[in-house]
């Protein structure tokens, strides 16, 4: 086996280990550790963490998975916490999803939070989408698009429920 096999081999079983106390923790309802988790070197971590929290913490993960979207370098953990805070539905998280729909550099990012905002489907929201209507990314205007037409339903019909929850993007 090749040293640079070997290393990817140790870093999986090292993995594995951290997975199983993870399982513990969760089963524990541990909020913290897994808050801890999201400064962990590991992306499969942090990203991992972030799914916890959502389900645990409920809206105390907002500040958390927050942070995750704005701050972590890797453009597949920002996706998941964009994710995340659109599945949770607090509008707590709108400012946040707004600044990543206006500045994260990934497309695949911009496009989840656009997405997430129309879940949410805050009135708030709506300045920033239709602001990324001229996005450079088409996967981003798509996206807007249809956050855009949740929060017009939501308005004519008087009603944020989770059919448009479902349907906001």
């Amino acid at each position: 086996m090749s040293i640079c096999n070997n290393t990817k081999y140790i870093r999986s079983q090292e993995r594995i280990k951290l997975l199983a106390e993870m399982e513990k923790q969760f089963d524990n309802h541990n909020i913290q550790y897994f808050k801890n988790l999201l400064d962990h070197h590991d992306n499969v971590i942090r990203t991992r963490s972030i799914c916890i929290l959502a389900d645990l913490a409920n809206e105390d993960a907002v500040e958390s998975i927050g942070k995750a979207l704005i701050n972590d370098k890797d453009a597949l953990v920002r996706h998941e916490a964009a994710f995340s805070l659109g599945q949770l539905g607090f509008a707590s998280a709108v400012n946040t999803l707004s600044e990543a729909v206006e500045s994260d550099p990934s497309f695949f990012v911009r496009h989840e939070a656009a997405v997430a905002l129309g879940v949410i489907g805050s009135e708030k929201a709506r300045r920033i989408l239709n602001e990324a209507l001229n996005d450079e990314s088409e996967e981003v205007r798509a996206s807007a698009i249809i956050a855009l037409s949740n929060l017009d339903y939501i308005s004519t019909m008087k009603r944020n429920n989770e059919f448009t929850r479902m349907t906001g993007g």
